[in-house]
C-alpha cells in the first residue's frame, strides 16, 4: 500500500460513559508500540500530543452523564480531524467512543469541502444511534452515530457540516441494540451486519460489497474501531463486553481487506480501557489490528507470549 504520514491524536476522553479507564487509552496505545509497528511498514509516524477539548456552559435536567464535557470534546475534535486531514491519515487514540461525534463529523466535513464521497465503517457491538432524548443511560457513548448523521435532540452541540448519508454507513459486528436505535434503524438504509448475519455467510461477504460501493462512488473511509468489536475472550480491556464477538482471524481479515481496498482515510481506536486489560493484551491486539490495516499482512505478524 501507499505509505501515509500517519499523525497520531490522543484524545482522554472519559465522559461519555460512568465507567471510568478509557482516559488512560492514548498512553497505553503508545505504551504498546504503535508509533514502532506503522514506521516498521515504512509509514511516517507524528504525534501531536492529547486533544483537550473545549470549555462549554450546558445544562440538562440531571439525565445525561456530563453533557458540557461531551459538548467540549466535540467541538476539540472536529477541529482535530478539520486540521490533520489535509496531510496526513489521522488516527485517532481513545478515549470512549463518544470521540467519534467529533472526529467522524469533521472528517466529514473535511471530505466535503474536497467533493469526496465520505463512508463509515463502525465496527462495534453496538449501533450507538440514540439521541440524547432516547438514550436511557444517560450516557452520551450511545450517541455518536445519531449525532453525525443529523438526528434533532443534540442542542448546544455544534452544527453538523455535512450529515453522514445513512446509505454511505455499514455497521459490522452488531449484537446489542436498544429497542429506540432499533425503531430508528428501521426507518435508515445502514447497512447494519449483526452477528447472525456474519454466522450465516461470513464477515468477508458483507465488507466486500460495501467495499466495493465506496470504491465505485471514488469515495473515502473512515473506520471506527471499537475494543468490543472483539469478542471480549480476545479482548477483555473494555467495560462494554458482549460475548460472541469478531475472532481475531475475523478482525485481521477484515483489516487486511481494508488495507487492500485503499480506501481508508481515517482511523478511530476507541474504548480501550486498561484498568481491565490482562497485561496490555488489548492494547496489543489493537495495536496489530491497526498494522494489519495499515500494510501488515500473516507472515508478517510477531509471535506473542502471554502465558508469563
Amino acid at each position: 500500500m501507499d505509505k501515509k504520514n500517519c499523525i497520531f491524536i490522543g484524545v482522554p476522553l472519559d465522559c461519555g460513559k460512568r465507567r471510568q479507564g478509557c482516559l488512560m487509552g492514548p498512553d497505553a496505545y503508545r505504551t504498546a508500540g504503535l508509533a514502532d509497528a506503522l514506521t516498521a511498514l515504512g509509514h511516517t509516524a507524528r504525534d501531536i500530543g492529547n486533544v483537550v477539548p473545549d470549555k462549554v456552559d450546558a445544562s440538562d435536567d440531571g439525565h445525561l452523564h456530563k453533557l458540557a464535557e461531551n459538548i467540549g470534546w466535540t467541538f476539540a475534535l472536529q477541529r482535530a480531524a478539520k486540521d490533520t486531514a489535509p496531510t496526513g491519515f489521522p488516527i485517532f487514540m481513545g478515549g470512549d467512543h463518544a470521540l467519534a461525534a467529533g472526529t467522524v463529523s469533521g472528517m466529514a466535513a473535511h471530505w466535503a469541502k474536497e467533493g469526496r464521497p465520505f463512508f463509515v465503517l463502525w465496527l462495534d457491538a453496538h449501533t450507538d444511534i440514540h439521541n440524547p432524548q432516547s438514550t436511557a443511560s444517560g450516557n452520551l457513548h450511545g450517541t455518536p452515530v445519531g449525532y453525525y448523521i443529523g438526528r434533532d435532540g443534540f442542542d448546544g452541540f455544534p452544527i453538523v457540516e455535512a450529515p453522514v448519508a445513512s446509505e454511505n454507513i455499514c455497521m459490522i459486528g452488531i449484537r446489542s441494540v436498544d429497542a429506540p436505535e432499533n425503531d430508528v434503524l428501521q426507518d435508515l438504509n445502514i447497512d447494519v451486519v449483526d452477528m447472525r448475519r456474519i454466522d450465516e455467510t461470513d464477515i468477508a461477504t458483507h465488507l466486500a460489497a460495501f467495499l466495493e460501493r465506496v470504491k465505485a462512488a471514488n469515495g473515502v473511509l473512515h473506520v471506527s474501531l471499537d475494543v468490543d468489536f472483539l469478542d471480549p475472550l480476545h479482548a477483555p480491556a473494555v467495560g462494554t463486553t458482549v460475548p460472541g464477538g469478531a475472532t481475531e482471524r475475523e478482525a485481521h481479515l477484515v483489516m487486511e481487506m481494508l488495507s487492500d481496498a485503499g480506501v481508508v482515510r481515517s482511523l478511530d481506536l476507541v474504548e480501550l480501557n486498561p484498568f481491565l486489560d490482562d497485561r496490555g493484551k488489548t492494547a496489543s491486539l489493537m495495536v496489530d489490528l491497526t498494522a494489519s490495516l495499515m500494510g501488515r499482512r500473516v507472515f508478517d505478524r510477531p509471535t506473542r507470549d502471554y502465558s508469563s
